[in-house]
């Protein structure tokens, strides 16, 4: 008898062992975020766009689920914002693309702190356009390893300078190219541990710039799928958008491919999806509008998202989704546990993606810019002027219903009306509203909190850029564009012209300061002098340094944005600057020549 309780106690044992080791694990899935810049919900041709072939995007649609109905905002900053928040960007403080409105509040949790404090490498690889200084930087609100650009948009896409940690650098060949090798790099770095990969590529946003080998397939083809509408379409300006589509095309087979053979693939979420609709009047599915527009071709986007096992390949699904959902549906995925304490307008859909036929939820999302906001529900759109139309039949907006719908037409002007209170926009009459304001100016219904001041020295980051786009020029000085984001300043002829910028010092400490500046021959000599209150430092310039404008010999369509030129940089250098606002002046002092320097940036070291 004792042998055979030693024996039952033994089968026990393996029994017990066989059932713990058939248990699942949760093993936390790695995350790729590709964000495109500008593309539109046509730009594909997995959604009929015969104009060009995406087979690599559109892999990741058949081998995984499709949002019929995802919705971003109008433009740039505003779904990069909600993206990484889950707010709504007014809440945010956002209120402009450029010049310091395209800032997000501080204190509030980004997506990538929150994939950081979870045990997951965090990397952002491309265009933020959510604030350039510390502590609006990428590298200060959760990731790891920043490389790129934090304007919003960039002035030449072939071996560009850029910035790595927020030390400048010169990027390598292709700038999407050049992105997706370091998102590869990061991979292969932390393939052993969970990741999460943020990669908001530059494309196709203007400059409308791409290599050879994609720009000769469009160069001279005839368009099929044409925009038929009032406005007229730039075909040039289409065939260069295209071009650049298939090159992100490539890189998004490149990304997959090396999923694949490292054997990484099936524990990887990709998801794919653009940050508004098309920069130009393009073929969009028929939809009304176009970037800047809140109608729906101009906040439509793709959404693929594939996770092999786990989402069912060539599955879709009707349920609205916005950027805002992006937060809590990956956290709910990755099984991150949210905090009471984190504010969402978003809703978790993960059901919704893992499981084709779960039922829709009945909600709204509300797309705003300019003083102009519209709503979606399942079915309806309201649009700015409380128009209704129904989007199952009408995604043209032709046909407004709202005499027939009157109780829906009302009841969502209520939600619409309630909406603007409480995220604080202001309401314009249409006559204003509807200005000349392109996408990149300052949007007239939303004002900042209060004066948000550009920092320098945030704690445990050494770097500080100062850029023409955020400075304040004072006499001759001109901008080279109007377009803020990639501009330099030039025209510096007195010595009573000045550039400022408002800032705030967060500790006392001592800079090393490096100027990014070109100067003619003839103008050798001309002195430089910064203050800050009591503080001073002067330069005087000694090398010449006179590149020509690039750009236009890379555009396949003429640019509204600045050309650019090649700065090189001299230490100014070593500041001292006491904790506390004001203003920080650059200015000359001494004028041999008929000019200053043209300059570009301030870059900021603490040494201390």
């Amino acid at each position: 008898m004792k042998t055979n309780k030693h024996f039952f106690f033994g089968l026990l044992v393996v029994l017990y062992s066989c059932n713990t080791q058939t248990e699942k694990v949760f093993v936390k899935p790695n995350v790729i975020i590709i964000l495109t810049d500008d593309q539109g919900w046509g730009d594909l041709s997995f959604n009929g766009n015969t104009n060009l072939s995406t087979s690599n995007i559109d892999a990741i649609a058949y081998e995984g689920a499709v949002m019929k109905n995802f919705f971003v905002q109008p433009v740039c900053s505003p779904t990069r914002a909600e993206l990484l928040t889950g707010q709504y960007f007014p809440r945010l403080g956002v209120y402009a693309t450029s010049a310091g409105g395209e800032r997000m509040d501080l204190g509030v949790p980004t997506i990538a702190e929150i994939f950081k404090n979870s045990g997951y490498q965090t990397a952002a690889y491309g265009k933020w356009h959510n604030g350039m200084q510390p502590p609006y930087h990428p590298n200060s609100r959760g990731f790891d390893d920043f490389y790129g650009f934090c304007s919003g948009h960039w002035g030449n896409y072939f071996s560009p300078m850029l910035e790595h940690n927020g030390k400048i650098t010169k990027g390598e060949g292709f700038l999407v190219d050049d992105l997706v090798n370091h998102g590869i790099d990061f991979i292969s770095e932390n393939k052993d541990e969970p990741f999460f990969l943020y990669l908001p590529l530059n494309t196709p946003h203007s400059p409308m710039q791409s290599p050879d080998q994609y720009w000769a397939k469009f160069e001279n083809k005839q368009l099929v799928k044409k925009y038929q509408g009032s406005e007229e379409e730039d075909e040039q300006f289409t065939k260069a958008a295209l071009a650049m589509v298939e090159n992100i095309d490539w890189n998004v087979g490149r990304l997959n491919t090396y999923l694949e053979e490292s054997g990484l693939q099936e524990n990887t979420i990709i998801i794919f999806m653009s940050d508004n609709g098309p920069n130009g009047w393009r073929w969009n599915g028929h939809m009304r509008g176009k970037k800047g527009s809140t109608d729906e071709g101009g906040v439509k986007s793709p959404f693929f998202i594939k996770w092999p096992k786990k989402i069912e390949a060539n599955s879709s699904s009707q349920q609205i989704m916005s950027s805002i959902d992006l937060l809590p549906t990956l956290s709910s995925l990755a099984n991150i546990s949210l905090a009471d304490s984190i504010k969402l307008d978003g809703i978790d859909l993960s059901k919704n993606l893992l499981h084709s036929e779960y039922p829709l939820k009945d909600r709204v999302v509300y797309n705003h810019w300019n003083g102009n906001t519209s709503i979606r529900t399942q079915r309806y759109r309201l649009d700015q002027e409380n128009r209704l139309y129904d989007m199952e039949v009408d995604n043209a907006q032709k046909n407004d219903i709202s005499s027939e719908l009157v109780l829906i037409k009302d009841s969502l002007v209520n939600l619409k009306t309630n909406w603007e209170k409480e995220v604080k926009v202001a309401v314009f009459a249409r006559e204003e509203s509807s200005s000349n304001l392109l996408p990149g100016e300052i949007s007239k219904s939303i004002k900042p909190k209060e004066k948000r001041l550009f920092p320098i020295g945030a704690k445990d980051f050494p770097f500080t850029q100062l850029p023409a786009r955020d400075g304040i020029a004072h006499g001759t000085i001109k901008r080279s564009n109007r377009w803020p984001n990639d501009s330099f300043y030039t025209n510096w002829t007195s010595i009573n012209d000045s550039i400022t910028w408002d800032v705030k010092i967060l500790e006392s400490g001592t800079f090393e300061v490096f100027l990014y500046y070109t100067c003619k021959v003839e103008d050798i000599g001309t002195e430089l002098e910064l203050t800050f209150k009591t503080s001073k430092i002067t330069r005087k310039i000694i090398e010449a340094h006179d590149p020509p404008l690039i750009g236009k010999e890379k555009d396949r369509s003429p640019r509204m944005e600045s050309y650019v030129k090649d700065f090189t940089k001299v230490k100014m250098g070593n500041i001292k600057l006491d904790k506390g606002s004001g203003t920080l002046v650059l200015k000359t002092i001494d004028i041999p020549g008929n000019h200053s320097i043209d300059f570009r940036l301030l870059n900021f070291k603490s040494i201390n």
